[in-house]
C-alpha cells in the first residue's frame, strides 16, 4: 500500500456549547489539515496521484466552507444574532469540533473520487484529531 500526504492551512472560528472548558468561549484556529490517499498500485507516473491535484479539489472546499468561517452547532443561541449583523458562519448537525472537520474534508474528498486514507486536523501545534473508514 502506497500512502501520500499532502498539508493545507485555514483558519476558522467556533465555540463548543455546554463544553465544560475554555471552548465554550468563542475562539479561533489557524489550522493544518493532513490529507493521505493511498493507492494499491502506483498510476503510470509512478505515483498515488498528484499533490496539485490534492491542493485543488481540497482548497476549493476548504475557501467555500471552512476557511475564515464561523462554524457553530444548528442549535447555538448566537445564530439569529450572526443573521441580524449578515456575519458569515456554517451551522452544523454536529459539533465544530477538530474530529468532526477532519471527518467533513474526509467525505468531500472521498466524494470527489479520491481514495482516502485519512484526514488529520491540526487543532494546536500539539492536539489532533484524525477520521478514516476500514
Amino acid at each position: 500500500m502506497y500512502i501520500i500526504t499532502k498539508e493545507v492551512f485555514f483558519c476558522y472560528g467556533h465555540r463548543l456549547m455546554n463544553h465544560a472548558g475554555k471552548c465554550r468561549n468563542l475562539h479561533g484556529h489557524s489550522v493544518k489539515a493532513s490529507i493521505s490517499i493511498k493507492a494499491e498500485q502506483l498510476d503510470e507516473q509512478g505515483m498515488v496521484c498528484d499533490f496539485s491535484d490534492i491542493k485543488a479539489c481540497v482548497k476549493t472546499y476548504i475557501e467555500k466552507e471552512l476557511d475564515h468561517n464561523f462554524l457553530l452547532h444548528k442549535d447555538d443561541p448566537l445564530i439569529p444574532a450572526l443573521i441580524a449583523n449578515n456575519e458569515r458562519f456554517t451551522a452544523l448537525n454536529e459539533h465544530p469540533t477538530a474530529e468532526v472537520l477532519s471527518k467533513m474534508i474526509y467525505h468531500y474528498l472521498h466524494a470527489q473520487g479520491f481514495n482516502v486514507d485519512q484526514v488529520t486536523l491540526w487543532e494546536t501545534s500539539s492536539a489532533s484529531a484524525c477520521y478514516r473508514e476500514n
